[in-house]
């Protein structure tokens, strides 16, 4: 179909639901209609009672092809996008061999890309003490921003960077505009010994929240004395939001994120020998939780993402259960927009002040509201509809990640995809994957 109407009396639009027709032509919203309207041979998709919002953007996957497909893979990971109503997603530069350091790495990946991107895709760069020489030709090649680590990140071809590291590459930032992004964990060697490495509580105690708050505060340092752009991944440790809040009142340069397992589980019900569950920054307390919860319904969140870190179950260590053994990452891209929805309805929290932080707010960081995030006249047909109310059963068979390992597994959500279109192309229909490949490479200008 390259022109057609789509029809609802729940259409998100300018932050509110409005009865609307949408006009869909080669791709694009070329129109907007308030209530139902009929156009003469064009085929009207009836979506009367259903939810219909721009198409989710999650600023934060691993992939990691080429090199590590076994452990996920473009085909799989954006089939899954697809099926949980994301149509844009934007790739991390590790756990990808080569990781995405250089422009040739980066080649390679785009390559690797090739008639798998079923929604659309764009990719950050990495910065690695190896690579200050590499940065701004990087920058300038189509990624998105450069991401850091101050800690380990699990695998030795991408360490961690220092202070002076970010003093070398704040200028190149400052002149291309592109965010830095930092995983924010500074490790200082005081945590206790661990006796039994199947004990949750002894990983969670093993990265302590000061290490975020010690990230952050260099984090924000550098920010202020370069005027550049700096956006903190995954926080999960709720004592650093205020110094954030704090910054922010100065400063328009700063901007954080939090994920979905963040707010949906809580380090007390999280099993001994479970290391499913094992992320870093890790799973907090609910106390914590709760607070990054009211963080979030104060605005204090700038957007959502994934960071969907799928592994091979040998990898996250399910059988020993050795938290300190295992990969590190939550396998959760399907599911994020049921999880919030459903941390929403138990929480009151309405859903038009939710979907901002999953569609334009993540549209606005990157830099491509002016054609994603919105419903829209002129911008890219790339549209969700879904049933807030329907609940769904998460089991192997609807899993579409290369793995079925996760902790959303046996859960019962409310929120079901029904329908996924792509620049204008139907590929999920009825809640099955119907279409293939009809994803764009996102290259940033």
């Amino acid at each position: 179909m390259k022109e057609y109407l789509i029809y609802s009396k729940f259409c998100f639009i300018e932050g509110s639901f409005k009865e609307a027709t949408l006009h869909i032509e080669d791709g694009q919203i070329a129109s907007i209609y308030s209530g139902l309207n009929e156009i003469n041979g064009l085929r009207l998709l009836n979506y009367s009672e259903f939810i219909v919002m721009p198409g989710i953007i999650d600023p934060h996957v691993h992939i990691n092809e080429p090199g590590r497909t076994s452990w996920e893979g473009f085909d799989t990971a954006t089939k899954a996008a697809a099926l949980g109503g994301i149509t844009t997603l934007i790739e991390m530069p590790l756990n990808s061999d080569p990781v995405t350091t250089t422009v040739e790495a980066f080649d390679i990946k785009k390559e690797a890309a090739q008639n798998k991107l079923h929604v659309n895709c764009g990719f950050y760069g990495g910065l690695i003490p190896s690579n200050l020489s590499e940065v701004e030709a990087l920058l300038r090649s189509g990624v998105f921003g450069l991401k850091g680590f101050f800690t380990h990140s699990g695998i030795d071809e991408f360490p961690n960077i220092t202070k002076a590291h970010l003093e070398a590459v704040a200028p190149i930032l400052k002149h291309t505009n592109l965010p830095l992004l930092l995983h924010c964990e500074l490790d200082d060697h005081q945590v206790p010994d661990v006796n039994d490495p199947r004990s949750y509580s002894a990983y969670l105690n093993s990265r302590p929240k000061h290490w975020e708050t010690l990230a952050i505060e260099l984090a924000m340092e550098i920010q202020a004395t370069y005027n550049i752009k700096v956006h903190i991944v995954h926080l999960s440790a709720a004592s650093a939001l205020e110094g954030i809040k704090r910054h922010k009142q100065s400063s328009t340069g700063l901007s954080v994120e939090t994920c979905p397992h963040y707010l949906f589980f809580n380090a007390e019900s999280i099993p001994d020998g479970s290391p499913i569950y094992k992320c870093a920054p890790p799973i907090r307390e609910k106390q914590n939780n709760d607070q990054l919860w009211k963080a979030l319904e104060n605005g204090e969140f700038d957007f959502i993402g994934s960071d969907h870190s799928p592994a091979p179950p040998v990898i996250k260590q399910l059988e020993s259960g050795d938290f300190f053994k295992a990969w590190g990452g939550i396998s959760g891209l399907q599911f994020s927009l049921a999880v919030l929805n459903t941390l929403a309805k138990k929480n009151d929290f309405p859903i038009d002040k939710l979907l901002p932080l999953m569609t334009s707010r993540p549209a606005q960081f990157l830099g491509i509201e002016h054609k994603k995030g919105l419903l829209k006249q002129g911008y890219d047909a790339d549209i969700t509809v879904w049933d807030a109310q329907q609940s769904i059963a998460i089991n192997e068979d609807m899993i579409a990640h290369r793995h079925k390992a996760t902790p959303y597994l046996g859960r019962t959500l409310f929120g079901k995809v029904i329908h996924t279109f792509v620049n204008g192309h139907q590929i999920v229909e009825n809640s099955e994957f119907i279409k293939r490949s009809k994803g764009t490479l996102l290259l940033k200008k």
